[in-house]
């Protein structure tokens, strides 16, 4: 459980695996000793967060552990502003280097993200758009009008369709293929069969989708009917660029991929490079171009966890 309160409650709370089937986080010991309302003090919210998704009483029964995986794990450079190398683009939270580094104590990354957009972006961003002069662009080019016609199109087709499902129900199917076949271990196969399934969750939301309402006012079922679009075109690729990276390191595992001991194989000869996916057009395999990552200072080691 990726939490700081998690975390600290270790402190007081006393991890076991019985059987070795599983982790547990039991506060028996330290409710025995300072009595459940301190607990409840310290730690109420955990507790409640905890009884909403499981359903389960911690303070009669120990606390499941299970691996959580980061939202992302980036290191775009930015400067003091969380401006990057491109002039107008900042980088917010774990998707950049500037706090989170090599710390990866609970919920750091969460502590980053609220800490980028309360404290540094709201000066940050207002004095970007106070100095630099904004000049407007004209909107007469043929691909804003392409673009434009696409969204149109694509925000009509939702709003007629006479679907069954909702765009919440498609969002939960994505998470599950992800969750099961994409996560923190993942293999050629669970791949592949990802890929899949996406192509056919996708298949189906265009056709089975209901979305209320009309696009002249404001619509959280119609914008979250367009994230998910966005999110299910995102699952392919993601799943995609892990099928094409034959080796393990940092958050990606493939377990065809791993030393005797367990420990992470990289392959730093085939994948010492940058990658980025190019759009080829509808229903067409993305392009994958590299640039080559020249290490002349530090150079890269085997890390172990163990």
């Amino acid at each position: 459980m990726s939490s700081r309160a998690a975390k600290r409650a270790c402190d007081d709370g006393k991890g076991v695996g019985p059987g070795g089937r599983g982790v547990y986080l039991d506060f028996a010991d330290a409710i025995k000793r300072l009595g459940e309302a301190r607990i409840r003090e310290k730690y109420g919210n955990l507790f409640d967060m905890y009884q909403r998704i499981t359903a389960e009483n911690a303070y009669e029964r120990p606390m499941r552990i299970y691996p959580a995986l980061h939202y992302t794990m980036g290191g775009l450079w930015v400067d003091y502003n969380l401006q990057s190398s491109v002039d107008g683009l900042f980088v917010v939270g774990e998707a950049n280097f500037s706090d989170h580094g090599a710390n990866r104590l609970g919920a750091s990354a969460l502590m980053q993200g609220l800490a980028d957009g309360y404290f540094v972006l709201p000066y940050t961003l207002a004095n970007y758009f106070a100095t630099t002069k904004q000049d407007r662009k004209p909107a007469d080019h043929p691909e804003f009008k392409r673009c434009e016609e696409e969204v149109v199109s694509n925000i009509n087709r939702l709003l007629t369709n006479k679907g069954k499902k909702t765009p919440a129900e498609f969002h939960r199917d994505l998470g599950k293929i992800m969750w099961e076949n994409v996560g923190m271990s993942r293999t050629k196969a669970s791949c592949e069969l990802a890929i899949q399934k996406v192509r056919e969750l996708r298949q189906e939301f265009w056709e089975n989708v209901t979305v209320p309402g009309s696009s002249a006012d404001l619509n959280s079922a119609l914008e979250r009917a367009g994230r998910v679009a966005d999110f299910l075109e995102f699952g392919e690729l993601l799943t995609r660029d892990a099928l094409t990276r034959e080796e393990s390191c940092g958050g990606h595992f493939r377990e065809e991929h791993q030393h005797p001991d367990g420990e992470a194989k990289r392959d730093d000869e085939h994948f010492s490079h940058v990658a980025a996916w190019e759009y080829a057009g509808p229903d067409k395999d993305p392009i994958r171009n590299t640039e080559p990552l020249t290490f002349e200072v530090v150079k890269p080691s085997i890390r172990s966890y163990k």
